[in-house]
């Protein structure tokens, strides 16, 4: 059934299918997806926690870090809870509104996600470059700026997908062959010629991804020369091993995202079955493994966990 409104025609509804040719293995798939997604939860929910109530982690970093666990947290639930429906319950229909919300939370966060990483690189850079002065050119005020503006670009960046969409018609066709409503998967529905959509999807990827990208290599250039110049070797390890969580952080997120964005595009000849698995594990697994990794590494936060499982003063 169509619904019209401004000129178009939508369907009331969507179909999402889950992950197909997996359909038996669905009630079971789901268990490590719902044990990923409340790790990812209660992980960001404790890093935003221990962050806001310890006082001495109201420093640059941990402010990045905190904005981070808050995108973690929008970015997984706007997916998981639905996806997670669809493979217990066979909750397969999402109405047309509720999957252009979707699409808006997942690229508009994934774009702050990204934003966040390029800020915590400069954060990484002032810190080893410019140790003496690193408090006096990252005050709170700078660090508020920087995240405003990593925000205000993802939800002026990715607005116009929806408005786009939203005013195109759609073919009789409204099963999306995945769990979740993303723009190419719901682009394939429309009955239009949608080469405009497509262009400034891939200037969105490319003037936010490919911008952070630049910051990020420039900033660990500049790192790795000025650790390399440290006369101590426990120095230079030091150095790098404040630096390992935050490279391991990029690579979880940039690397299924650039696979899902360039297989969505190119990558006819790659098996759906794994464009699904990676497009899953791109919007789960960093938002999981970002309180992990910087829980275990970083060794101010996971004292301020201990002193608070212990019930001790700071």
């Amino acid at each position: 059934m169509l619904a019209s409104g401004n000129g178009s025609s939508h369907p009331m509804s969507f179909i999402l299918l889950g992950i197909p040719g997996l359909e038996s293995s669905h009630f079971w798939i789901a268990f490590p997806f719902c044990i990923m997604y409340v790790v990812a939860v209660a992980g960001n929910i404790t890093i935003l926690h221990v962050i806001r109530t310890d006082h001495t982690l109201h420093q640059p970093m941990y402010l990045f870090l905190a904005m981070l666990a808050l995108t973690d947290l929008v970015l997984s639930s706007s997916t998981q809870p639905k996806m997670l429906a669809i493979l217990w319950f066979h909750a397969h229909e999402i109405e047309y509104h509720a999957c252009l919300i979707q699409v808006f939370f997942i690229h508009a966060f994934s774009s702050v996600e990204s934003g966040v990483l390029m800020a915590m690189a400069l954060d990484r850079y002032v810190a080893i470059c410019f140790p003496l002065r690193h408090s006096s050119i990252l005050t709170t005020s700078v660090v508020i700026k920087l995240g405003s503006v990593v925000m205000v670009r993802g939800l002026l960046w990715v607005s116009p997908f929806c408005f786009m969409i939203s005013r195109m018609p759609f073919c009789p066709n409204k099963v999306i062959p995945q769990s979740y409503c993303e723009h190419m998967a719901v682009l394939k529905l429309v009955c239009a010629d949608t080469r405009v959509n497509r262009g400034y999807g891939l200037f969105v990827a490319f003037s936010v991804v490919g911008f952070d990208i630049i910051v990020i290599g420039i900033s660990y250039v500049m790192i790795l020369r000025a650790v390399l110049q440290l006369p101590s070797g426990e120095a230079r390890l030091k150095a790098f091993g404040t630096c390992a969580s935050h490279i391991c952080v990029i690579l979880a997120l940039y690397v299924p995202a650039l696979f899902t964005f360039l297989t969505h595009r190119f990558g006819h000849q790659v098996p759906h079955l794994v464009h699904i698995i990676f497009a899953n594990v791109y919007l789960l697994v960093p938002p999981m493994l970002n309180p992990i990794i910087y829980g275990v590494r970083t060794k101010q936060i996971r004292d301020s966990v201990v002193r608070g499982c212990c019930g001790k003063e700071p």
